[in-house]
């Protein structure tokens, strides 16, 4: 029972802090060398893998993949790809199910869902070539 209860008491800062975004270490510490998949409404969004020195890799599960880098900016993460200099900043909050992340800087009120249990593998194929 104590060791239960000490479990827990451990496990609290995480849930007592749902409603306040991650730090960047908090955020980097959850995602470095995973590979996230993201929904919307419901439906599939996209995905992206995470590697050291902040760099990432996102598909809109298309194929296509972009890679990029990500930086903290207050209490957002902004992410920066390679085909668009414009920062993309969100908010991530850890909930019981996973990450959840609101854009931060429209007001279409864009907020993804982790999918857990994810287990395919995270497809970018190569350049078009052709005429």
């Amino acid at each position: 029972m104590r060791a239960l209860v000490l479990c827990a008491v451990g496990l609290f800062p995480i849930f007592a802090t749902a409603d306040a975004p991650l730090s960047a270490d908090a955020f980097d510490r959850y995602t470095r060398g995973k590979t996230l998949y993201f929904s919307a409404d419901g439906s599939r969004y996209g995905a992206e893998e995470y590697f050291d020195q902040r760099r990432v890799r996102w598909t809109f599960l298309d194929g296509q993949c972009k890679e990029g880098s990500w930086y903290a900016s207050g209490k957002d993460i902004c992410f920066v790809y390679e085909d668009n200099p414009e920062p993309q900043c969100w908010q991530f909050f850890l909930e019981p199910d996973g990450l959840s992340a609101s854009f931060s800087g429209d007001s279409s009120d864009t907020t993804l869902y982790e999918i857990t249990g994810a287990d395919e593998e995270m497809l970018c194929l190569g350049p078009e070539i052709g005429v």
